[in-house]
């Protein structure tokens, strides 16, 4: 089978955890006897610094023609970098809202689970995390507060700003319907998380929410206010299986999420259209304190490789190939520095990526 990858390195570690995940699709392609081809291009400040803005109209149009899109991470040190002392329309993070809305992205999908081999890297109790987590946080990624009309003037001699939190009840089905889609798949739960006792546009996502939920008579439903669900993660995370939630209260509880895990550096994340395209990425950021040192943790990058795998290219058994290699490295106490403990062995960037391509 051949494919097109748009690839995107980005910026700080993007480069080597990007190179790392391409070396694990090169080993692939090589077992499975496909084809990947690959076509580079610029977003964030590489973009910035090549073309003076963060995505160009041309790498949009790479993307559109490509099957599935490779991301790395975006952006610098926001007090040191000269990006940002550009307008915000401007700055690294800019690309990164113009890709997802032009190609459609959607509905993002954060993956959090605890490996059994990193339980005591988890900053919660032991009885906590017994028996492990595993939930998927279903984000709606194009509307809400992000992207809707802002503006900063001054009033009455002093300065006022606004920010438009906006829902069609197109958008809320359409993310709704793929978050039941997928808890169809795991242990067929949904907790849509809103803040329907203050928010309009969260009383009509709950009401949406209920519709779609009468398509799906096998799975559970319930409704959680973003206060309380922000205090479940960390009191009893194994109660969650698919979070459905809107824009800006899925970014801050993925974050969370992600960060009871153990490390940011595990956890891959997807977004996707209605289609089989998608761009795949790390949760985590550019770390630019530790860009070209070889210490960054390629995984979450190189899981978010084989997302993509799975749900824009359908190579499931491709996809669990990679994620038993990766668990296979980590029972044989391989680590990169943001996940090391005592009695484990420490390697760089590169040899993590060298040892999951043994273990495929």
């Amino acid at each position: 089978m051949e494919k097109n990858i748009a690839v995107i390195k980005g910026d700080g570690i993007g480069p080597e955890i990007v190179n790392e995940a391409l070396k694990v699709l090169n080993a692939i392609s090589r077992k499975y006897n496909h084809t990947f081809h690959y076509r580079e291009i610029l977003m964030g400040g590489a973009s910035i610094d090549a073309y003076g803005v963060p995505l160009t109209d041309e790498a949009i149009q790479v993307a559109q023609n490509s099957d599935a899109v490779l991301l790395g991470s975006i952006g610098g040190d926001t007090n040191t970098s000269p990006w940002y002392q550009l307008e915000p329309a401007l700055r690294p993070e800019a690309g990164l809202l113009k890709i997802r809305k032009e190609l459609n992205l959607f509905a993002n999908l954060r993956p959090a689970y605890l490996y059994d081999e990193l339980k005591g890297a988890c900053p919660l109790k032991e009885e906590i995390t017994e028996g492990g987590f595993d939930m998927m946080i279903m984000r709606e990624l194009t509307g809400g507060l992000y992207f809707g009309a802002r503006e900063t003037k001054e009033v009455n001699g002093q300065m006022v700003a606004h920010d438009n939190l906006i829902y069609s009840e197109n958008e809320i089905r359409r993310i709704a319907i793929r978050g039941f889609d997928i808890a169809m798949k795991r242990r067929k739960k949904v907790t849509s998380v809103d803040k329907a006792n203050v928010l309009d546009t969260s009383r009509l996502w709950r009401k949406v929410v209920n519709e779609v939920a009468k398509d799906y008579p096998s799975v559970e439903v319930e409704h959680m206010l973003v206060d309380n669900c922000a205090m479940q993660l960390v009191k009893n995370p194994r109660q969650f299986d698919v979070i459905l939630t809107e824009n800006m209260f899925g970014d801050i509880l993925s974050d969370e999420a992600s960060m009871v895990t153990g490390s940011i550096g595990m956890l891959s994340s997807a977004s996707l259209r209605d289609d089989k395209l998608g761009m795949y990425e790390p949760s985590h950021g550019s770390a630019p304190d530790i860009a070209g040192k070889n210490i960054a943790n390629p995984i979450a990058t190189i899981l978010s490789a084989a997302m993509m795998l799975r749900y824009s290219f359908d190579m499931d058994q491709e996809a669990e190939a990679i994620e038993r290699a990766i668990e296979k490295v980590l029972k044989d106490g391989y680590r990169t520095i943001d996940i090391m403990s005592d009695g484990q062995t420490k390697v760089s960037c590169s040899q993590m990526g060298d040892l999951i391509v043994e273990r495929l």
